[in-house]
């Protein structure tokens, strides 16, 4: 199966169902569980790190890459859900955090005590003046530098401050590396994520950013990415005609992700971007609060899938993962229409061009927790920002309402299972509050829902028509107030996608060929092919049709 073809679901697995009553998810509730994502249709899922790890950033601060945390389970438990997920025809993709370790890790720890080549495993600098070694800013607030010990150095840390980021210019980091992949590939691991693998190519005189510019801009997407990532794929996952890697890519280009995703270059097999998610970010600031920019959303989104078909490259395709608030809450109506908003946002990523990615929830359609203080949150980003925009002088109802809105945790909150206490995920204390799952849960969903069997459906169109999975992508109404479409042809077949992303009805004109044309899926189960070339579309209503080709002999 190729990649065109792909579904992947998305399981943070401190999340996903606690088998122990620890109120932490853990592997064998993910074994208890894989009827349900085998009923969906995917191909493989995603787990979030469950490493060992100190959990300063919820499982991306790895201690070991060698040993799952005893909060998660054992190896044994983890050989048992490849076996069980592969029986169902799934397989797993693991995510590998390989630009920093935890300071807890051996590496750091021997580095720290005094072992020059470990020291060579990080960016360890001395200060300047009295300051750190340049004017880079971590990702969590802060200076990018702390204090390497009682040495008088630093270290670099572009995430939390014990999260060191390590050298790949060194040979044996490299070798170490390819070693973890080829170790989980051992254990029947086909896919792997890459964490901010575009940050791995830091110049190595780690030079300070000209004033009033961005720092990201002096270690995002460095020329060296690229080398190092074809050589770990020729030692490890690259002699596996059939692995499939994505790459998280911060704050990239285009151009760049055509590159690592391009076949012929033997990088990866996708890329994630993060643009249009940021479309609600006042003057590029994740910390503030506005109405999303529809416009934007839809020229970074078509954008993309054109200039990446061009390229040869390939999308992960997605709303919601572990890092942003539910898709649901920021670009639609979660209260007055969450059936439509949610299978209207499900169909405009399904159907384009690329591999789209299911995050455990979205299926069903969860909303952000209806959290009302500082205290509901556990996500070390969300908690240092509010202490921020407080210290700045915003009021704490203000800082609030930020946080409440853009919080990591928004998307953690535990899987509602069942109306039961705790949506069912726990017998326990759950390590982060949900709030709703007396009304949205996957008992439910099951019973009498229409979220659930809409991503079913979905899922299996793109399996069997080669039009979602292979065809091209073409913009279309570019300009429209309230609608996202765009056209698919694959040979003679075309087919035209439809979205409103507003609550109030609205027309378009469409091209006199789809006239008629086949529904091939519409989130009105009372929609008819268009009787004319002017279409009404209800409050977040989406429809697809199709023109079929046409038999041989009666071409035009």
């Amino acid at each position: 199966m190729s990649v065109h073809d792909m579904v992947i679901y998305q399981v943070y697995p401190k999340s996903f169902y606690d088998s122990t009553g620890s109120g932490v998810g853990d592997l064998r509730g993910v074994i208890e569980k894989v009827a349900h994502i085998a009923s969906l249709g995917v191909d493989m899922v995603w787990f979030n790190p469950f490493f060992v790890s100190p959990q300063r950033d919820n499982g991306y601060d790895i201690a070991d890459y060698y040993a799952i945390d005893p909060a998660m389970g054992t190896m044994a438990d983890f050989e048992e859900l490849v076996a069980a997920l592969d029986a169902h025809g799934v397989g797993v993709m693991l995510d590998m955090v390989l630009n920093h370790t935890s300071t807890e890790h051996e590496w750091f720890r021997r580095a720290l005590a005094g072992e020059a080549a470990y020291q060579d495993f990080f960016f360890i600098r001395p200060g300047v003046d009295g300051h750190p070694p340049n004017n880079w800013v971590s990702k969590f607030g802060g200076s990018a530098w702390a204090p390497f010990g009682d040495t008088g150095d630093y270290y670099l840390h572009l995430f939390d401050v014990t999260q060191a980021d390590v050298n790949w210019h060194n040979p044996r980091v490299r070798d170490e590396m390819a070693k973890v992949v080829e170790f989980w590939r051992g254990k029947g691991v086909r896919g792997f994520r890459f964490d901010v693998i575009n940050l791995i190519g830091k110049p190595a005189d780690l030079p300070s950013a000209p004033e009033g510019t961005d720092d990201r801009a002096m270690y995002t997407d460095g020329a060296s990415v690229h080398e190092y990532l074809r050589e770990l794929a020729a030692r490890s996952y690259g002699l596996d005609p059939d692995s499939v890697t994505v790459g998280e890519m911060s704050s990239t280009s285009v151009e760049a992700c055509v590159q690592y995703s391009n076949p012929d270059n033997d990088e990866l097999s996708m890329v994630f971007n993060f643009h249009h998610l940021k479309v609600d970010y006042r003057d590029g600031q994740k910390w503030t609060l506005m109405p999303f920019d529809f416009a934007e959303l839809k020229r970074l989104l078509m954008d993309w899938a054109v200039r990446m078909q061009e390229g040869g490259g390939w999308n992960a395709l997605f709303w919601n993962n572990h890092d942003q608030p539910r898709a649901l809450d920021r670009f639609a109506d979660p209260v007055g229409h969450r059936y439509e908003s949610a299978t209207m946002l499900a169909t405009v990523i399904h159907l384009l061009r690329g591999t789209p990615y299911v995050y455990m929830g979205e299926e069903i359609g969860m909303t952000d927790p209806e959290y009302t203080a500082i205290g509901d949150y556990v996500d070390v980003e969300a908690i240092n920002a509010y202490a921020a925009l407080v210290a700045s002088g915003m009021s704490d109802a203000d800082a609030f309402a930020i946080v409440h809105s853009k919080a990591r945790d928004n998307a953690r909150t535990p899987m509602q299972w069942s109306p039961e206490a705790h949506g069912g995920f726990t017998t326990g204390t759950p390590w982060l509050r949900p709030t709703n799952h007396e009304r949205i849960n996957v008992a439910d969903e099951e019973a009498s829902g229409r979220i659930l069997p809409y991503y079913r459906a979905l899922i299996r169109l793109r399996k069997t028509h080669p039009l979602i999975a292979e065809g091209t992508v073409e913009p279309f109404a570019l300009d429209h107030p309230s609608v996202l479409a765009y056209l698919r042809r694959h040979g003679e077949q075309q087919l035209l996608v439809l979205a409103n992303f507003y609550g109030e009805p609205t027309s378009l004109a469409i091209p006199d060929a789809f006239v008629g044309g086949e529904i091939l899926i519409a989130n009105d189960p009372s929609a008819e092919p268009p009787a004319s070339a002017e279409v009404l579309l209800r409050p977040y209503e989406a429809l697809a049709i199709r023109i079929p080709s046409q038999p041989q002999g009666e071409q035009s």
